[in-house]
Order: structure tokens, then sequence, then C-alpha cells
């Protein structure tokens, strides 16, 4: 459980024996869970209505401890669950009116789902279907198309998308209300594929190994991979913008 620090003062110090905390004893807190969080991303999450905190009369922010768990909440269902905001924000109002409601999840093969909807010609990965994914992003069918025809979201088959639509569709959904549309967004798609290209031209000769530990060892291999091409992306962009992300 997240705990709260206390003294200090300032807007970027805990707030002094009320209890309250300020955004950047928050942001301390926070980060010892989720250390790529920002200032800016908590101020986001106020702006969604997913957190609401109190105000001084200069207008500085004051969070309770209830609403630094609260936020612990919404980034872990974010990392854990790849849930977009919408999803998130629905889910913790049915959760305060004393509904017992389940997390949504992403179905899987075998949950006594139709096979559409559960990807069920693929077992080994989990699948949505397309009904489920526009809940999940909290789109119209409009909107998906248009992420379709730029290659943004791309079907594993018929109406059924892999795990990673429901992260895309949320980042894709949160970009939008920058003013980044898809037709902006085809350069980004084109170096993903390049660098899923790479990895996998690296990978190829240990999944056509004869040995079978060798070839299991592919999959590792894969996913070590593409966390250091994401890395070096990341950091790529960083250094092309001159800012330092915490």
């Amino acid at each position: 459980m997240l705990q709260t620090p206390s003294g200090g003062a300032g807007d970027g110090a805990a707030a002094t024996d009320t209890g309250l905390m300020s955004i950047g004893a928050v942001l301390n807190v926070l980060r010892e869970e989720f250390p790529e969080v920002t200032i800016s991303k908590i101020r986001f999450l106020e702006s969604e209505g997913l957190v609401e905190p109190r105000r001084t009369p200069s207008g500085y922010r004051k969070f309770s401890a209830e609403d630094v768990e609260r936020l612990g909440h919404v980034l872990r269902m974010q990392r854990d669950h790849y849930l977009p905001l919408k999803v998130i924000r629905e889910h913790l109002a049915a959760m305060e009116r004393g509904a017992a409601v389940p997390l949504p999840t992403l179905s899987r093969p075998g949950d006594g789902e139709d096979p559409a909807e559960s990807g069920a010609d693929t077992p080994a990965a989990a699948r949505i279907g397309r009904s489920r994914l526009l809940a999940a992003a909290g789109v119209d069918e409009q909107r998906l198309a248009e992420w379709e025809s730029y290659g943004l979201l791309v079907p594993v088959g018929d109406g059924v998308y892999d795990a990673e639509a429901v992260t895309v569709a949320g980042l894709l959904t949160e970009l939008g209300r920058y003013g980044i549309e898809p037709r902006h967004l085809r350069a980004m798609k084109a170096a993903a594929e390049r660098e899923a290209g790479l990895v996998e031209q690296v990978v190829a000769p240990l999944r056509r190994h004869r040995n079978p530990q060798t070839r299991a060892h592919a999959e590792d291999r894969t996913r070590e991979l593409a966390g250091l091409t994401m890395k070096l992306h990341a950091a790529l962009v960083r250094s092309a913008l001159g800012v330092r992300l915490p």
C-alpha cells in the first residue's frame, strides 16, 4: 500500500498537520511504485475527473491519503490491465456506488465467450473482440475504422485483435486530445515495424535451431530486445526534443 510522508512545506512538500499533501509530495509517494509518473500526469488525471484534490485559497492542490490511494489504483489499472481512462472512471464510479463490479479484463480462449470474441484459433495469446475493444477504448466504429485505415490497429482475425490493441487505442485517444491525428502517426507506425523487423532478424536463427531448448530461448530474447529497442527509441526522442523526463 502506498505510504504518505509527513513534514516539509511549500508546494513540493507534504502539507502541514492537516494530513493533506501537495502535488510534489504525492509525486514522491507515487514514484516508489510508478517511477515514470510526472506532475503533468497527475494533473491530467485530475482533468479527466479521476481525482479531485482540494484547493487552497491561493489555488494550490492539496491531496488526501485517499486521493493518493485512488491515483495509485488508477495507475495500477493502466499499467497492469491496459485499461483506458474512460473504463477506469466508470469502474471507480461503480465501486463508489457500492456496486460489486469485476475489473474489466481482456477475453481469453476458453472463458465461455463466442470464439470470434475470444480468439479461440490462437490459444496461446490473449484476444479481444471488436465490440469489447470499442467499449474499452470508449470510441465509436468511425474512429476505430479511421485508426485501421492508417494501419495503427490491425485485426489478427475476423473482428479479433491482440491484447495490445487496448493499449494502442488508449494511447491514440490520449494523443488525440492534444490534436495529434492518426495521419500524423504513420511515421511512428513505420518506425515500429522497422524495429520489430530488426528484432525478428536477430532471433530468427534461434527460432529455426534444431535444439528445442535454444528455440525456447527465442521468446525470452525477443522480449529482451523489444525492451531495449523501446528504451533506445524513448531516449532518442528525448534527445531530439532536448527534454529530460523524470
